[in-house]
């Protein structure tokens, strides 16, 4: 009885998947063009980021593109924007609309000239008319007529959703994949399509996340927990030793080349700049290259300065470890990653933390059982 429940509650839930997905489409949004005696759109398509959807026609009579662009902000007070881009295939360049709906219930329009990451004004370098907005339960609307040139195939085409606006002025939108993929080609003759891979900047920054949690969020604290807990056990000696020191080395040349993925990542991010992660990266690699020479300046165990030489060998390897795994999280909410990549990593360290303590309180037995022997 209980499995049968199951199953018919799965199927249920399954049913209504589908039924909302198959609503969730711009076949079932009826749109005309006001500036074409209201006849419905020509053409339409789901954009693939962002559950955004766009209507469009095309007036070969006059050059022109007649625009719906249709999409929910990510919170109540949010906006929602479409552009072509004369010039590039991304937000440099754009000529935007942007569209929220501002306390008094009206909907707020204007156009958006993004010069640069730091520059942007409300002259446009394109020719536009009938720029107007609607809202209904949430999800906003922006219709516009552009000019394009003539016989004109395709146009470079971005949109954007950003969560809020602060005294009329668009708060910046996040940095999710779909928030930097949420741009394509627009045909404008035959069949449309727009590729759903990841641009090359997003690689890199994915690259640049998994290097790092895998050095600084794994690799550092492990080598430090070999050399912790493996070194008391005769029978370890050497090993141990090596163990930590290529834990070290391998997380170091590892974290060098995330370390330096993230510089040029940053050197092209013009205006963009997240102080508090690239400081902390910028001492990380600092102090893990000072604490690559501990190897070549460490004295031998019965030196005078040996103990000077722990102390700053150690604080300097529990600092890096306390350091990395906060960047590390600082990075995923710069990524905006889905929680299932944090999660993962949280389970990495915790798993590495609570076998750090099993081991702790093992050490410990050990050195106070040698201890007692001793008296």
């Amino acid at each position: 009885m209980v499995p049968s429940s199951i199953s018919l509650l799965l199927l249920f839930i399954l049913i209504a998947l589908i039924a909302s997905t198959s609503a969730n489409t711009c076949t079932n949004q009826t749109l005309t063009d006001a500036s074409n005696n209201n006849k419905v759109y020509a053409n339409c398509m789901d954009l693939p980021q962002l559950n955004a959807f766009l209507h469009w026609t095309h007036n070969t009579s006059n050059s022109s593109v007649s625009v719906a662009f249709v999409a929910t902000p990510p919170r109540p007070g949010g906006w929602v924007s479409w552009a072509v881009n004369p010039t590039g295939t991304g937000m440099v360049g754009a000529q935007s609309f942007v569209a929220y709906k501002g306390d008094n219930g009206v909907v707020t329009v204007f156009p958006l000239n993004i010069q640069s990451y730091s520059k942007m004004s409300q002259n446009l370098t394109i020719d536009t008319w009938n720029l107007r907005g609607e809202e209904d339960e949430g999800v906003i609307k922006i219709f516009v007529n552009i000019k394009v040139v003539e016989n004109a195939v395709s146009l470079n085409q971005v949109w954007q959703v950003g969560p809020s606006v602060t005294a009329g002025r668009i708060d910046p939108h996040a940095f999710a994949p779909e928030n930097l993929n949420s741009k394509g080609p627009l045909s404008l003759v035959g069949t449309q399509s727009i590729s759903h891979g990841v641009d090359s900047r997003t690689k890199r920054k994915n690259v640049h996340g998994i290097l790092n949690a895998v050095s600084w969020g794994f690799l550092f604290p492990l080598g430090v927990a070999i050399a912790r807990y493996l070194r008391i056990f005769p029978c370890a000696d050497p090993t141990w030793f090596y163990l930590h020191v290529g834990c070290q080395m391998s997380a170091y040349v590892i974290g060098v080349v995330g370390w330096v993925t993230g510089l040029k990542l940053g050197s092209e991010s013009e205006g963009i700049v997240y102080t508090a992660h690239r400081n902390i990266g910028i001492a990380l690699f600092c102090l893990c290259t000072i604490q690559m020479f501990a190897l070549l300046v460490r004295p031998n165990k019965d030196h005078k300065y040996r103990v000077f030489w722990n102390i700053y060998h150690h604080s300097f390897g529990y600092t890096i470890i306390f350091l990395g795994i906060i960047n590390v999280f600082k990075g995923f909410d710069i990524l905006n990653t889905t929680e299932k990549w944090k999660s993962s990593c949280i389970v990495a360290i915790s798993a590495l933390a609570i076998t750090a303590l099993i081991l702790e309180v093992i050490t410990w037995i050990v050195v106070l059982r040698r201890k007692s022997n001793t008296k």
